[in-house]
């Protein structure tokens, strides 16, 4: 076991290239998520994946590339269904084997008329990802959708992920798991881990303040917000518990902070959340590496 079994990063996004890398590197994390929204875009994977390598070697940083993301709705966007093919068969060029993103959905419609359709597009892509050795995850985010309503994703509930692995039976495929969106479901997300760890291939490092008050004298629908997005190390998530959770399950791999979400830690205080979270994370793994004594 060692403490870079679990990694602590970020997200970037890969149409900044390496100028944001640049200027985040010396905070100290280990692993970048590198992520497309919709589509890939003009974006050349060669030229990126060179271009990322040479920033690691001339900083003499240790830090690897986690995944890649392509975040938008495959089963209907047929350019984005395309782009995971793409990201795929990039996944070598820069060293890791996660593509992540949503799972899509036929929107508007209730969660389960989509299971089909996932089928079609992402049986090949399983396969496809087997042949190479790459896994994909989905995200757990309902991007405002709801069951009898789905938007963007149809990977947010225990219930579309047991249909979504029984319709498309594969090794490769499995969840970029986080708290934070459990959590806005009334969700206690430590036991849901361990019942799914052995599907979890990617973590995102987002958390969730629930304001319980809220919640009990308005309840979820009044109007009144009663959960809010948070940077780890400022919500009610117990990251010690989740990283133990996570190495005892045999997980390795990384925690990439989902940062541009806290409603504190935001704007000019961006970073400034971003690295006390890495540092929190640090610690709720256990801190520096210390040898034992011979």
């Amino acid at each position: 076991m060692s403490q870079l079994d679990i990694r602590i990063g970020t997200l970037a996004s890969a149409s900044a290239g390496t100028n944001y890398l640049r200027q985040i590197i010396p905070h100290g994390f280990e692993s970048f998520s590198l992520t497309h929204w919709q589509h890939i875009g003009n974006v050349d994977h060669k030229t990126l994946s060179k271009e990322v390598k040479k920033l690691l070697d001339e900083t003499g940083n240790t830090a690897v590339i986690s995944s890649l993301g392509i975040f938008g709705n495959p089963l209907e966007d047929k350019q984005t269904a395309k782009d995971w093919g793409r990201c795929i068969d990039s996944c070598k060029d820069f060293g890791c084997d996660v593509v992540a993103g949503f799972a899509g959905c036929i929107t508007g419609k209730p969660v389960g008329d989509s299971y089909k359709q996932f089928g079609k597009v992402f049986g090949p892509l399983a396969k496809k990802a087997e042949q190479k050795g790459v896994r994909l995850a989905f995200e757990n985010c309902d991007m405002g959708g709801w069951w009898h309503s789905a938007q963007w994703n149809i990977a947010h509930a225990p219930t579309a992920w047991e249909a979504m692995f029984n319709e498309v039976d594969s090794p490769a495929i499995g969840l970029e798991w986080e708290p934070c969106h459990q959590m806005n479901s009334l969700i206690d997300p430590l036991p849901q881990l361990r019942q799914w760890i052995k599907k979890v291939f990617h973590v995102h490092g987002k958390d969730a303040t629930v304001q319980w008050d809220v919640v009990r004298t308005k309840g979820i629908r009044g109007g009144v917000p009663y959960v809010h997005h948070r940077t780890p190390g400022f919500g009610d998530t117990n990251w010690t518990d989740v990283i133990s959770i996570l190495r005892m399950g045999g997980f390795k791999g990384a925690i990439d902070i989902e940062g541009w979400h806290d409603p504190v830690y935001r704007g000019d205080m961006e970073m400034t959340g971003q690295v006390h979270g890495m540092n929190y994370l640090k610690n709720c793994r256990g801190g520096p590496f210390i040898p034992n004594p011979k």
